[in-house]
């Protein structure tokens, strides 16, 4: 039996070593149990740059999911801070963290298959979907069981500048280190649920990224781990590494021990392969502290780490929206006081 498990995971590596080159994002999990910390974090990997902002949004707000029909209502019962990204006068919110410390990831994923629209279902455009955890959900928890009703459907909103779906899966964590990724396949909703689901890349599919591990955890890492750009080679290397870091001596530690696992599935900048246009550099890295409630941005552009501190933020109702352009080379450390009043953003519709 055991020469036959060996077989059958020899075989499944070579089908993914075989399989067409995915686009790039890393998204990390860890629980420092030895000082009460969450902490999360992800990579943007594209081949267009985005303009990037960061907006602060109040508990209050009137929201609504965009599609033409029948579109998802409802009142933020948490306020957010979002990471938005800007191009063509089209905005989705591809990142953030709510004041109860639930974070929010949006990563492309190349097998993706929306349902064919439903409209007896509350729609929620691709563009608005991170925004609409933050704001109703402070447990993963509380998230999966309502998505589980399957009362709310997902609608693709195109991606601006180059001729692509928005073919999309999600991560989101809380601040007691649960986690569930939420992929869309075959006109249904997936959800994996587990507190040991602390690393997500793009393709394959995350069930097929699980067994791929299996597979490189029998080798082991200080034996061997696969070193290329390609998805399924981040997954194994993210996890490898998020399971080996050290117990942190401090906080300025940790945060760094969280990066330094991003930085290691990274992309250098290049020129993309046009036949492969989704093997793309890094663009921007962010940790998000989900017990302390501190965000940090890195732009691959930029040489400094910028972070905000969503406790000194005023998230009450009624509180201004406010925003802060982090594509500014010259900021530095902490710019939470550098948020402006702003006008809520407008997200994309269909």
């Amino acid at each position: 039996m055991k020469s036959l498990k060996y077989a059958f995971l020899s075989t499944l590596a070579a089908f993914f070593l075989l399989q067409p080159v995915a686009d790039a994002c890393t998204r990390v999990l860890h629980v420092f149990k030895e000082k009460n910390l969450v902490v999360t974090g992800r990579n943007m990997d594209w081949y267009v740059r985005y303009p990037s902002t960061f907006w602060k949004f109040p508990r209050g707000m009137q929201r609504s999911g965009l599609t033409k029909t029948n579109p998802a209502k409802w009142t933020s019962k948490y306020g957010s801070l979002v990471l938005v990204q800007t191009t063509m006068g089209q905005s989705a919110a591809t990142d953030g963290m709510n004041e109860k410390g639930l974070v929010a990831n949006l990563l492309y994923l190349a097998e993706t298959e929306y349902p064919k629209r439903d409209a007896s279902k509350f729609g929620l455009t691709t563009s608005v979907y991170v925004q609409y955890l933050l704001d109703n959900f402070a447990t993963v928890k509380e998230a999966v069981d309502a998505l589980s009703k399957d009362e709310v459907q997902i609608v693709p909103v195109p991606i601006p500048k180059i001729d692509k779906p928005s073919t999309l899966h999600i991560s989101i964590s809380d601040a007691t280190g649960d986690s569930a990724i939420i992929e869309f396949l075959h006109g249904k909703t997936v959800i994996h649920h587990s507190r040991d689901y602390d690393v997500m890349t793009n393709s394959p599919i995350f069930e097929k990224q699980l067994a791929l591990y299996e597979y490189w955890e029998e080798i082991g890492g200080n034996t061997f781990l696969p070193g290329t750009r390609r998805s399924a080679d981040r997954f194994v290397r993210a996890k490898y590494y998020n399971k080996m870091l050290p117990k942190a001596k401090n906080y300025r530690e940790a945060v760094a021990a969280v990066l330094s696992v991003l930085r290691n599935a990274s992309s250098p900048f290049g020129d993309p392969d046009p036949n492969k246009p989704n093997i793309s550099k890094t663009l921007w890295r962010i940790i998000h502290d989900q017990t302390n409630l501190i965000s940090f941005y890195e732009s691959t552009v930029s040489p400094n780490v910028v972070w905000v501190k969503m406790k000194t933020l005023d998230f009450s109702q009624n509180a201004p929206v406010q925003m802060l352009d982090v594509d500014n080379a010259n900021l530095s450390g902490n710019v939470t006081k550098q948020f402006k009043n702003s006008d809520p953003i407008q997200y994309a519709k269909p």
